[in-house]
């Protein structure tokens, strides 16, 4: 029998979080099934993954670093569920959220649910919450929406719509290349409060200001790519 959700976590050099939000995402009472792209990692992550044992957990391995996209393209091509969503393997995200956006999915028969981070006055890493509403901005304006959080990891789906979207990207530009496409498919987007804990870079947070430059660079792309 196929599981409602697939969790697909995108993996890259993250030993010391992965055993917790595996443990947090599998102890989500929803009907699930966990699929594990490692990246490439070069920290131990893959050792680590090897020795888990859970019976709705799927690893899949690439033998070379990708990138977030191709990881998730990977999980998508493996994913069984109904549903998918992203889940980022640190701990910034609350799986138990998952709960709400399948919710809010039924109710309002969405296309594309998005657990916004900054709709319940978050007020952690301000460069961030600036960062985030210039580039949501920027999407409003090239496509004249209305949306709150593009960026966030939390993107939920049926697997039918995600492949509907043709996605390519193989970077961290999967983000934007997933709400770009919806947008443009006139699929329905709603987005709801979710939690959010941001990480300090000292604890492995990856993202830098400059990838704020190659966002613009991919939200023009894709507002005008065929």
């Amino acid at each position: 029998m196929e599981p409602l959700l697939s969790v697909i976590v995108p993996v890259y050099n993250e030993a010391q979080t992965i055993r917790q939000i595996i443990e947090k995402i599998n102890n989500v009472d929803i009907d699930k099934e966990i699929i594990v792209v490692d990246d490439g990692s070069s920290d131990g992550t893959d050792k680590i993954l090897r020795e888990l044992n859970y019976s709705n957990l799927k690893l899949v391995f690439h033998g070379s670093n990708r990138g977030k996209g191709a990881a998730f393209l990977t999980g998508l091509a493996n994913a069984r569920g109904e549903f998918a969503i992203i889940q980022d393997a640190d701990l910034e995200y609350e799986p138990r959220d998952y709960l709400k956006l399948i919710e809010a999915q039924k109710k309002y028969n969405a296309d594309l649910v998005l657990g916004a981070r900054f709709k319940k006055g978050y007020r952690g890493l301000f460069i961030h919450r600036l960062g985030n509403k210039l580039l949501s901005g920027l999407l409003n304006l090239l496509f004249n929406s209305h949306l709150n959080d593009y960026a966030t990891c939390y993107k939920l789906a049926k697997k039918s719509t995600f492949f509907e979207l043709n996605l390519k990207a193989t970077g961290f530009d999967i983000d934007v290349e997933i709400i770009c496409s919806a947008l443009k498919k006139k699929k329905c987007i709603i987005e709801i409060p979710i939690s959010y804990h941001p990480r300090a870079y000292s604890e492995g947070k990856k993202i830098r200001w400059y990838d704020a430059l190659w966002a613009i660079f991919y939200l023009v792309k894709y507002r005008f790519k065929d």
